[in-house]
Formats: structure tokens, sequence, C-alpha cells
């Protein structure tokens, strides 16, 4: 965790220095503010890994992502914004979108945007998680169709997720780094439920977003029962009350398919395991059979097929003494 305050230096130099330290935390962007000549403002940093989380505190601020920022710095990553106590405008493909208190909002490192955001009261302005785009286990096509889309972080799912970030963060002295891929795969999963949730209610718009709804549905699904043993296309397809042929069908855009979408999900989730150095006690049979992989030759066999080594040389390289704290 890193957490600073503009208040370490004298009230001209603190815009200044909010824009060289967001630079280098987030995704870069140009700033501007109503309060530039006494901007007071923290922040907490909370590093998952792969994932970041961050809570930000400041009086009023003004960000633009233009396509010429785009060209000189584009990660590739998605942005989840949840306003705890700000509200704003967000601009984007010639479209405002008003946010307030207790709204969630996906973004695109790729696409140009601009965003004017008033703090409110409380304790932190927005939260903030940046996340590299195939951590998200939905296709390109359906969070095209989510992004700059106001989502309710005041109740059900969407409050859920709210309250997890907010004990992410005030919690984050307590975290060690061996807990951060098992915090950033929560954090990532609760947020493909509240996507799912979202799809749900906006289902009866058209054919097609029931399509789309019942595919995020069956994801977030999948994600929750990758240790049952007994998953398969299968299962999957009587747990949602459908054939195999419409699993198949909803899953089109998939080059692999269900089950190997299963494959991948269940390799990554062995991968995260085996590079945490608080698992070093669990063998990799061990781990390998929890998540799907009962036959310790199968497995060696397709973990180095996906990653190009076997998962004694994986666990080796990635939790060798040197790298663990």
């Amino acid at each position: 965790m890193n957490e600073f305050s503009t208040e370490i230096v004298p009230a001209p130099e603190r815009f200044e220095l909010w824009a060289d330290t967001t630079a280098r935390t987030h995704v870069p962007n140009r700033l501007h503010s109503r309060d530039k000549d006494d901007f007071r403002a923290r922040m907490r940093v909370v590093d998952l890994g792969e994932l970041q989380t961050a809570a930000m505190a400041y009086p009023h601020l003004g960000v633009a992502r233009t396509v010429q920022t785009i060209r000189q710095s584009d990660p590739e990553t998605y942005l989840i914004n949840y306003f705890a106590n700000g509200a704003g405008i967000l601009s984007m493909a010639r479209h405002d979108v008003p946010l307030r208190r207790g709204d969630l909002v996906l973004m695109h490192s790729s696409q140009p945007y601009h965003g004017d955001v008033q703090h409110c009261t409380g304790s932190w302005s927005h939260m903030t998680v940046q996340f590299p785009r195939e951590l998200l286990p939905l296709p390109e096509k359906t969070v095209q169709q989510l992004l700059a889309v106001p989502i309710s972080a005041r109740h059900g799912m969407g409050g859920v997720f709210a309250r997890w970030l907010t004990d992410l963060t005030e919690h984050a002295p307590e975290h060690t780094p061996a807990a951060g891929s098992t915090l950033a795969s929560v954090t990532m999963d609760l947020f493909a439920s509240v996507l799912a949730r979202h799809l749900e209610a906006d289902a009866p718009a058209s054919p097609w977003s029931g399509d789309r709804a019942l595919q995020v549905r069956i994801r977030d699904f999948i994600q929750r029962h990758l240790t049952d043993p007994s998953l398969s296309p299968e299962t999957v397809a009587v747990a949602h009350g459908i054939s195999i042929r419409q699993l198949y069908r909803v899953f089109s855009d998939e080059d692999t398919g269900v089950a190997g979408w299963i494959r991948q999900r269940r390799l990554e989730r062995c991968r995260r395991d085996l590079a945490d150095s608080a698992q070093l006690s669990r063998s990799i049979q061990a781990i390998a059979s929890r998540w799907g992989f009962p036959d310790p030759a199968h497995f060696s066999r397709t973990f180095r097929a996906a990653y190009g080594m076997s998962p004694r040389d994986f666990r080796h390289s990635a939790v060798s003494p040197s790298k663990i704290i």
C-alpha cells in the first residue's frame, strides 16, 4: 500500500505534485482544477499484482484522455470508477453521461473521454480499479456496450462490490503481498457478477441483450463453480435451463468453446495459486485437483501447452526465495 497527500508541499506546488504522481500510478490524463492554487488532495493505492485499486480525495478535478494522450501511452487497460462521495459528468463519443454518488462506470484506456468531478462530503471522492482487459472474462463486444454506462452501486451486487472496494481500501495496511492475487481474483469475480446482474436487468430490451445477459450469467456461474469436479457444458446447460445447442450458440464468439473456456479459467486459477508464496506448503497435485485437474500427467501437459513450462518450473520461477517477502 502507498499513500500520499499533496499537503507535504507548499500550496502553489500541490496540483503539479498530484498531476505528476497520478501520471505514474494511473493511466496518463490531462488534468485541470478550479482549486489549482491550493489543491488539497490525498490518495491511497493498493497494488494487487496485475490489478490496482486506488482511493482518492480532492475538491474538484477535470480529466481528459485525448487521442494524442492515447498515442503517447496506452496500456490497454480497463478502469472502473466508483463515485463514493463525488458527482460529475463523463463525456465520451459525443455523449454526456451524468454521474452521481453511488455510481460505477467502466472505461477503457484506448477510448478518449473527458470527465469533470466535484467532491461531495465524505472521506474519499472516488475509487478506481485498473486491470488488463484479459482479466475480465467477458467478450470484447459485450464490454464495449457497457463502457461509460452508469451502474448503480447503491444496492444489489453493485452495492456488494462497492462495499468490497471500501473494505479493501480501509483495511489495506492489513493485506500481505502474498494475498494480492487472491484479492485481485475476488475483485474481478465480484465485478463480473455486477455486470451480469446489470445485463439481466437490461435483458427485456431486445433478444440480443437477452443472449448477452445469459452469456455473462453463465460465465459468472462457471467462475463460481470451478472447483466442482462435475462442472461441464452439460451441467452448465442444465443449471440454466437451456439445451447444449443453445449453450454452444451463446458461446459462439469463443474460439475455444464452452469446455475450452472452463479449462482456461481453471488453468488461470492454478497459475495464480502456484505463484502464491502463501501456498508453498500445498503440493502441485493438490492445487491442480482443487481446480478440476485430478490427473497429474494431464495437468502437466495442459499447463505446459498453455504457459510454455511445467507447473513445477513455473512455481519455482514465480516464488523463488528472492521473491518471497
